[in-house]
């Protein structure tokens, strides 16, 4: 083989060697390296090294090489350090560059999709939650009072109360409105309409001495003075007057006994099926009883009576024989719109009322009975009577069925 080829091929495989060495550090030369950049210093094919003295020595080798330049131009970037690096150390980094656009970026997209899928599935949990109220039935009015209004059987001592609609005899509220107890003063609304529809005005009553004896409340009836029924009537319905409550009833019947018979009956008459009376004044008595309901219907069939409602709105009367009658009806005093009623009280029946009352337009019949506070849940009572009442009409005129021919008003 000639020389020159082996000349060659020597420096073909120097060259080679440069190009890919073995260490795995970019920038880094093993002894090898740097012996074989040496003598390849002097056969490469950069313009710039061309123009050293190195290149002139050689021409033949330079000649030889030709071929090799259009390559080495290809594969020799510009070099962006600052430190000045051999031939080798540049091509070193020309893999490395070439190799840098294989960065794993493609997956970003995959990625974000992956993080903003769970959005719609989010959405429609929140649609979930969100369309009930939307599409929620509407609440009729009568039923947004009812539940606005305060749990009133926790602020009421009584045992057992009636609030009634004095128009049509329906219960607005009511505990326990059917248990029987002792009725107190209260029964005397019974013994007074037996004797408006008895008695006249003028009627002569005589006073025995059992009636005079009764005990307190009552007006201190004297036995050997006669006194007139419209007299009499008066203190039983405003001063609660035991006394005068016997003086009728014997005057009537003969005595308290068959009188207390007669008013068991006109109660049922009247609506109190099971109302038991054994006195004509209330007084404590075993087998006596009425109901909170009883006692509404009683009061609300008796203020249709002209002469029983007119006496019952007085605070106070005056006798024919010049003593002064005070109303115990403390409500005609102390509530908006109390028309009448009667209060009752002994140890047994504890606190007992029944009344009724008026506002705007709309008139509840009130019954207490075995209450603690009678004042304070009477206030209670006729408060939510006509709360509710008002709520009760408003419903019925957004359901426009309100009665014809009858003005409505609402505060």
């Amino acid at each position: 083989m000639p020389r020159y080829l082996l000349f060659v091929l020597f420096f073909l495989t120097s060259a080679v060697y440069a190009t890919y060495p073995s260490s795995d550090v970019q920038g880094a030369t093993t002894p090898a390296q740097s012996a074989a950049s040496k003598k390849s210093a002097t056969v490469t094919t950069d313009k710039s090294i061309k123009n050293t003295p190195t290149a002139a020595k050689a021409p033949a080798v330079a000649k030889k090489q030709a071929p090799q330049q259009p390559a080495a131009k290809k594969s020799v970037p510009a070099p962006k350090t600052s430190v000045a690096a051999t031939p080798a150390k540049t091509q070193q980094a020309v893999p490395k560059v070439a190799r840098q656009p294989q960065v794993d970026k493609p997956p970003q997209p995959p990625t974000m999709t992956k993080r903003t899928s769970p959005a719609p599935k989010q959405t429609k949990k929140l649609r979930k939650k969100v369309i009930p109220p939307i599409v929620a039935q509407p609440v009729e009015t009568n039923t947004v009072v009812a539940d606005t209004l305060p749990d009133i059987n926790k602020q009421i001592s009584s045992r057992s109360f009636m609030v009634m609609d004095a128009e049509n005899g329906e219960t607005i509220l009511a505990k326990s409105p059917d248990n029987p107890r002792q009725p107190a003063s209260t029964i005397k609304i019974v013994t007074a309409m037996i004797a408006l529809k008895s008695l006249k005005n003028d009627d002569i009553i005589d006073v025995s001495s059992r009636a005079a004896g009764m005990p307190s409340s009552k007006i201190f009836l004297d036995p050997g003075r006669n006194y007139r029924a419209n007299d009499l009537i008066n203190a039983v319905l405003l001063a609660s007057a035991n006394d005068a409550s016997v003086a009728l009833a014997e005057k009537i019947a003969g005595s308290e006994d068959k009188f207390a018979n007669l008013m068991t009956l006109s109660a049922r008459m009247w609506g109190a099926r099971n109302t038991i009376c054994r006195t004509a004044s209330g007084l404590t008595a075993v087998g006596q009883q009425s109901t909170a309901r009883d006692l509404a219907n009683l009061f609300r069939f008796a203020m249709q009576h002209d002469e029983f409602a007119r006496r019952m709105r007085e605070k106070f009367i005056s006798t024919s024989y010049g003593k002064t009658l005070r109303n115990h009806n403390k409500a005609l005093w102390r509530l908006d719109g109390a028309v009448g009623g009667k209060t009752g009280y002994t140890v047994a029946a504890r606190q007992t009322y029944v009344g009724q009352f008026t506002r705007d337009n709309q008139t509840i019949v009130v019954a207490i009975m075995g209450s603690e506070s009678m004042w304070a849940d009477l206030a209670k009572l006729v408060d939510y009577g006509f709360r509710k009442k008002r709520g009760e009409q408003v419903a019925r005129m957004t359901r426009g069925d309100a009665p014809a021919g009858k003005t409505t008003r609402v505060n």
